[in-house]
């Protein structure tokens, strides 16, 4: 297109002939049009006029031509006039600069005129006009305005006109190009006198002004933030500070003027400021300003700014801290406890958390917390004293609630009663998920039936499980019909938390469901070493340790064990997380393997090192020496136990069938501790010897206590009937002095006293033998009858042994001659008794 209008113009100036005078020279054809410049998309009319004395076309006719840029134009003759007159309308002319020329046709086409028309917008009136006084020194007087959102593809010009009311000074000030702002300098206008400004605009097209504005410079006037000199409480006042300000330094010369002042303030541990600013009205920078609803004995941080009736805001000043008088804590406390302990302890150990609710304000900087078993307050039911949010205590397993208050330099709160619920074994929680909501928050989730009878809500609760101190546990109470609970908290990345989710009973509390989870997880940070444990003909089973909890960086979901052979494809097992174990087979006992292990968590995985392994085929030598090893092992076993058998064939026999002593061929005068001792026999037919066959024992029956020694706790004893437990000479007990313990008891002598003692002057009794053996051919198998005592002393009442009597009725008659060969047994006795 350059290159083209630059031959249109070289054309023109060539093709220009007429009469050549030393002094003058004129064109062959001129163009006329209605403007240059013209709104853009107005008609556009033009006329082509060619000389007569133009020499190459003298005395001929001439075909003229209208081209707009390198577009070829309809054109018609102007009536009246010769061929040398052209005229042509466009309609709408629609370039924002175009050329139009006029050609006349021949050979070559010569350009004989052209003329460049323009076209564009009026100007719009500048919108948006405002003026801001800055006082700074010297001080000035800043206006800027919106152009407007139409382009007018003109060159337009602005113009900032002022109109000072009091003086009848006008100024104007002209703008450059493309800029809208202008500052006046000082000497043009007065800060507290009203003067007019506007702006104008200007193009070809037309002007246009803004609306103007009516001011007093002061009432634009922007102050430097001011700065606040001191903040402290207001004496006697709880929860009022007062703040001392000024001015900048530029704008001291003001501090008698009445000034709007915004104060905002925030607690030293908040990030956001309030938000509504507290607006003073009508003051001077020389007064302080009081401010109070504010939270007792807390720190904050104050701000200000100031304005000049309407006129804009200062910036916010730098902060000050301040802190209001402390007064008594109030509200209550949200608490969580846990207690364990089982029944048959007289003390209960209790963990109790707290934390301020919604309603709670400490008033102080410095709180403590004190739980007592009482509820007035006083030093003997104080339970601990701490200023942590927990407490771990121990409590009598009768008590059923304590009591929490919070405590600072002006007082304590109203208790908060604190009811001690024991564990419930009752599990109603499932499903407990926790997944990040974001990088600060976790959404817990967990289902519960609705109709559990006693349910009034649930805990939520949480711990960092890396680090095990109590004081970075928290909770979160709710309802019994919300089954999700967003928690939040300075939770780190890539750490393991413990959530665990308890019902809360209206007696107690039930049992937790507990998850792991992470904010955010990555890969692990190592990869535990695989080793190998076991290895058959064609398998071999692998083992590692377990991942360590600080190196997981996420929940563990797989662990991988890839191996290969050096011909063969690579294998890939899952492993069970839980039991860290694989077995690989099928493997080949030619080949050399290498293996590794992936670890996997939700944010990535990371390989371990390679180990390599083998198999080693069993040769026919390992195979001869299995099979002759097993053969050896079995001919021991049964050589053992054919020696085993023929050593106890005496003892089993002596267990099954004991030698059972025959009263007919006893006596009793040669059993002595010397002749008592066992005597096995050698076979099966050698026939018992009548000197060694049964043994007595001697029976201590105790002696009933006095009232005076007496015990409680033993009140509900009662006399036992088993006298095998308390035989004397027992072979059970110590001090047993019988015979083969093999063989059978014949009979049992029972003594009131302890067989060591004098004799006592009561009769003695005699047992009947517990042996299942008959004692005789011709014996019956019920009761025997009853044998008198025939005592040597003189006595003469009757005493039944060896089963029940009912002919034993004491008798005053003089005893008969005693035949103590007919009864050996007796005759022992009377032995024992003068021995005694």
């Amino acid at each position: 297109m350059i290159s083209t209008w630059v031959s249109v113009i070289v054309m023109l100036v060539a093709f220009v002939n007429g009469a050549r005078n030393e002094d003058d020279i004129q064109p062959c054809a001129k163009v006329q049009t209605s403007s240059s410049v013209v709104p853009l998309g107005s008609p556009v009319t033009a006329t082509c006029v060619i000389r007569e004395d133009c020499p190459p076309f003298i005395g001929q006719d001439v075909h003229i031509e209208w081209h707009l840029e390198d577009r070829l134009l309809p054109n018609s003759p102007v009536a009246n006039e010769s061929s040398r007159v052209s005229k042509v309308v466009i309609p709408s002319f629609n370039h924002t600069r175009a050329f139009l020329t006029c050609w006349v046709q021949a050979s070559p086409a010569q350009v004989l005129g052209g003329v460049e028309i323009r076209a564009g917008y009026p100007p719009e009136a500048p919108q948006n006009l405002s003026c801001q006084t800055n006082l700074a020194y010297p001080s000035t007087l800043t206006c800027s305005w919106d152009p407007g959102q139409q382009e007018t593809h003109l060159f337009t010009k602005y113009t900032l006109h002022t109109e000072i009311w009091d003086s009848n000074e006008n100024h104007s000030y002209k703008l450059l190009p493309g800029v809208h702002r202008y500052t006046i300098p000082r000497a043009d206008f007065v800060l507290f006198s009203e003067m007019k400004i506007c702006v104008k605009a200007v193009n070809e097209l037309g002007e246009a002004a803004s609306v103007p504005i009516i001011m007093e410079p002061i009432s634009a006037a922007k102050f430097d933030p001011p700065t606040i000199v001191k903040v402290e409480a207001v004496p006697k006042k709880n929860g009022c500070l007062k703040l001392s300000w000024r001015l900048s330094e530029h704008q001291a010369w003001m501090r008698n003027w009445r000034l709007n002042l915004e104060v905002r303030f925030k607690t030293a541990d908040s990030s956001k400021w309030s938000d509504q600013p507290i607006l003073v009205s009508l003051i001077r920078p020389s007064r302080p300003v009081d401010q109070c609803r504010l939270l007792h004995g807390t720190p904050y941080l104050a701000q200000i700014r100031v304005r000049y009736h309407q006129s804009p805001w200062s910036e916010w000043s730098s902060s000050q801290p301040g802190v209001t008088l402390e007064s008594a804590p109030t509200g209550r406390l949200d608490w969580w406890m846990k207690v364990s302990g089982d029944h048959m302890q007289k003390q209960l150990n209790i963990h109790l958390f707290w934390k301020p609710s919604k309603q709670f304000r400490a008033n102080s900087q410095n709180v403590s917390y004190v739980v007592s078993a009482q509820k007035l307050p006083g030093e003997r039911g104080k339970v601990c004293s701490t200023t942590e949010s927990y407490c771990t205590f121990q409590a009598p397993r009768r008590a059923n609630k304590v009591y929490l208050s919070a405590v600072n330099a002006a007082g304590r709160s109203a208790p908060t009663e604190v009811r001690i619920l024991l564990p419930k074994a009752r599990a109603v929680i499932s499903d407990v998920s926790a997944i990040p909501h974001d990088d600060r928050s976790l959404l817990v989730q967990w289902s519960s039936p609705l109709d559990s009878s006693g349910l009034t809500g649930f805990v939520v609760e949480w711990t960092p499980l890396l680090h095990r101190d109590l004081s970075l546990t928290q909770f979160e109470l709710t309802a019994r019909n919300q089954t999700g609970l967003v928690i939040t908290g300075s939770f780190e990345p890539y750490k393991p938390y413990g959530i665990s989710v308890y019902p809360r009973f209206k007696d107690g509390i039930g049992l937790p469901q507990t998850v792991n989870a992470y904010s955010r997880q990555k890969a692990p940070s190592m990869v535990p070493k695989i080793r190998v444990k076991n290895t058959w003909r064609s398998h071999i089973e692998l083992t590692w340790n377990e991942l360590p909890l600080d190196q997981r960086n996420g929940i563990v979901q797989s662990y991988k064990v890839f191996y290969w052979n050096e011909n063969g494809p690579v294998n890939v097992v899952n492993a069970d997380p839980e039991e860290r174990r694989v077995v690989l087979k099928d493997l080949s006992t030619e080949s050399l393997y290498e293996v590794f292990m992936m670890v996997s968590t939700s944010g990535g995985s990371l390989n371990g090192s390679a180990i390599h392994f083998g198999i080693e085929p069993l040769d026919a030598v390992s195979v001869v020496m299995i099979v002759t090893a097993s053969g050896v092992a079995l001919s021991l076993l049964i050589i053992l136990t054919v020696l085993t058998y023929f050593s106890n064939q005496r003892r089993l026999k002596g267990r099954f069938w004991p030698a059972v002593p025959d009263p007919a061929n006893s006596s009793i005068k040669r059993w002595t501790s010397a002749s008592t001792q066992d005597t096995h026999l050698a076979s099966d037919s050698e026939e018992p010897n009548p000197m060694y066959l049964s043994h007595l024992s001697f029976l201590d029956l105790p002696v009933k206590p006095s009232k005076e020694d007496d015990d409680p706790w033993l009140s509900d004893a009662e006399d036992t009937s088993d006298l095998g437990e308390s035989i004397c000479g027992s072979p059970f007990i110590p001090g047993y002095s019988g015979s083969n313990s093999d063989s059978v008891p014949y009979a049992t002598v029972i003594f009131t006293g302890p067989c060591s003692s004098p004799t006592a002057k009561t009769p003695h009794v005699y047992l009947r033998s517990e042996s299942t053996q008959p004692l005789l051919e011709t014996e019956e198998s019920f009761t025997p009858k009853c044998y008198q005592n025939m005592a040597t002393d003189g006595m003469t009442k009757k005493q039944c042994f060896f089963g029940p009597c009912h002919d034993c009725v004491p008798e005053e008659a003089a005893d008969p001659d005693i035949l103590w060969d007919d009864f050996p047994f007796l005759r022992a006795l009377a032995m024992n008794d003068e021995k005694d």
